[in-house]
């Protein structure tokens, strides 16, 4: 699967339907899940389709961009652009806990080469046109889980998911 001292953790948030986004966007805006992204991810390597980097306003700043892609014209001066799930990999060989950040098609791609998800479940639901893969809980359980209530400072409820892979037989 993986390098065996490596963590592949996928990170998102989704609606209850398992909807990321829609027109490459985020259709809801919750400071505090933006901050928890933030603070797992910093100092790690991240790995992205295409869609998800060119829908950020520039790379993610104190962590190295990947950009997984099918095109093999592209370049950018602040990410580095692979073309297999192999190279990725690769290219986090020096992180112990790398992520995959999105979208929809990425995080299908890495499902079988992950050991964790970090997924953040909006308890609302908006339209969306991309979707996070079907968790089966056969191979994933919850082992930590923090629900926070809509309230003043929070526009939704929502809940924080840590999974972890069960074993690796596929």
């Amino acid at each position: 699967m993986n390098n065996l001292n490596q963590e592949i953790t996928m990170i998102a948030a989704v609606e209850k339907d398992n909807g990321l986004g829609l027109d490459n966007k985020l259709v809801w805006h919750i400071p505090r899940d933006l901050k928890h992204f933030k603070d797992l991810t910093l100092g790690h390597c991240i790995i992205m389709g295409r869609k998800t980097f060119e829908s950020l306003p520039k790379a993610l700043p104190n962590r190295k961009n990947i950009v997984l892609s099918r095109r093999k014209n592209i370049a950018y001066n602040d990410a580095v652009v692979v073309n297999s799930i192999e190279k990725a990999i690769e290219e986090t060989k020096n992180d112990s806990k790398p992520y995959i950040v999105g979208g929809g098609e990425i995080y299908k791609l890495f499902m079988n080469y992950s050991t964790y998800i970090e997924l953040t479940i909006i308890h609302h639901k908006f339209k969306s046109d991309t979707f996070f893969p079907k968790i089966n809980l056969n191979k994933w359980e919850v082992v930590k889980r923090l629900d926070i209530k809509k309230s003043e400072v929070e526009n939704y409820n929502y809940s924080f998911l840590t999974y972890k892979r069960k074993k690796w037989n596929m």
